[in-house]
């Protein structure tokens, strides 16, 4: 299998982990199930960097958009270095 497509499928399963994280927190219950408890060690810690520097607007959290943007300029970075590389 080429780099490309794991590196590829990583970044693809971060995202889609950090939109169903996201969407958790419509369902108040969802963060105490073991998916939850799962999707919170390894999301949290990305999210919270961008918590530290963008406030939420009234009762919504526009971090997470920027977390996922910047997560997609650093899968295209990623992919433009590897083609370079080799």
């Amino acid at each position: 299998m080429s780099i490309f497509i794991i590196i590829n499928y990583l970044f693809q399963f971060y995202s889609i982990a950090l939109i169903v994280y996201i969407l958790m927190s419509w369902i108040p219950a969802a963060y105490n199930s073991a998916v939850g408890r799962f999707l919170a060690k390894i999301c949290d810690p990305y999210l919270d960097f961008f918590r530290r520097f963008i406030p939420p607007i009234g009762m919504i959290d526009i971090s997470p958009i920027a977390a996922l943007l910047v997560l997609n300029l650093v899968q295209k970075g990623v992919f433009y270095l590897l083609i370079y590389i080799i």
